[in-house]
């Protein structure tokens, strides 16, 4: 029988990363400079393994071609076979990120056979002061970024979000942004590591030499006429489930709560991954089974698991992500 799959981080170093990851969540890591920790991937040479029960060791891939719709539902098989859809990551930005954009499916396909980046941030923690870049300002044209990228003033030409815990935001592909210092956050996006690089903070690495940019590539990738708002706002109300998006990439929800919560699956025909924010809560399903998940945790639900109900010890958070 299916069971929940808890899967060994891809714990990986960074330029800007910090200790947050180690310090903050225990992930099994002793550096200093950890700035992901991919909690279920399934790109190639980044492909997670289950990390306990009769699965452990086998990997995503492997299970979905096992499996099939009972792991991650029918209408995902028939549409992403055992390529897994979505990509689950902690980022820690001790240091600012790149300036950056993700193709859209469209172009991701026809220059890679792959899907795009979109992608949600849901901030952890943030330092005080600390801050996310997203979109254009209003009026920029492809002309007057062009000129930006040329004479290093890109940093002007965004919007720029001061953050604390809690907030979140919508990254579309197509979409300017970076990750300011001092952001710990959680990463839902499309199953792609496309990252066209637009400006790099005038940084040099460990060898004196400046990381590859990518202007031709990121110009072709801008939507520069897309009007969006990037920030989600949303009420927080205890014990019932707080829509954040709505998408064709994904759906997510943010549950607060210390009573239990029941959760009937069976009209979804979709996996569902919950990430714990918060707190610790037993994951009861079939027939008396439980496991438990608690603060840096990520849990894949298989679809064909169609009943849950959750027992929070105390207050719990998680964000609930299904196709």
């Amino acid at each position: 029988m299916l069971y929940p799959l808890k899967f060994t981080p891809i714990l990986k170093d960074k330029i800007w990363g910090g200790n947050k990851i180690k310090n903050i969540l225990h992930k099994n890591t002793n550096s200093d400079r950890c700035g992901e920790s991919w909690e279920i991937s399934g790109l190639k040479d980044n492909v997670s393994v289950v990390n306990y029960g009769f699965l452990a060791d086998n990997e995503l891939d492997e299970l979905i071609e096992v499996y099939m719709g009972d792991l991650v539902g029918e209408k995902n098989y028939d549409q992403f076979g055992t390529d897994f859809p979505l990509l689950i990551k902690f980022i820690d930005a001790n240091d600012v990120l790149s300036v950056q954009v993700h193709p859209d499916d469209a172009l991701a396909l026809r220059r890679y056979q792959s899907a795009g980046k979109t992608e949600l941030w849901y901030v952890i923690e943030a330092e005080k002061g600390s801050g996310l870049y997203v979109g254009f300002k209003e009026g920029v044209t492809k002309e007057s970024y062009l000129n930006a990228v040329a004479n290093g003033s890109v940093e002007q030409l965004l919007n720029y979000y001061p953050v604390h815990a809690g907030d979140v935001f919508w990254i579309p592909a197509g979409t300017v942004h970076a990750i300011g210092k001092g952001v710990f956050l959680a990463e839902i996006q499309q199953s792609s590591d496309i990252t066209y690089r637009i400006f790099d903070w005038n940084r040099k690495d460990a060898q004196g030499l400046s990381r590859e940019l990518h202007t031709q590539e990121a110009t072709d990738a801008i939507h520069f006429e897309e009007k969006i708002t990037y920030k989600i706002n949303y009420e927080h109300i205890n014990n019932q489930t707080i829509s954040l998006i709505r998408s064709q990439e994904f759906n997510i929800n943010l549950l607060e709560f210390e009573n239990p919560l029941e959760k009937i699956y069976a009209q979804l025909d979709s996996f569902v991954i919950y990430i714990c924010l918060e707190g610790k809560v037993h994951l009861c399903y079939e027939e008396g089974e439980e496991t438990m998940i608690e603060k840096g945790d990520v849990i894949l639900i298989p679809a064909a698991l169609s009943e849950m109900k959750l027992i929070p010890q105390h207050h719990a958070k998680l964000l609930e992500i299904y196709l």
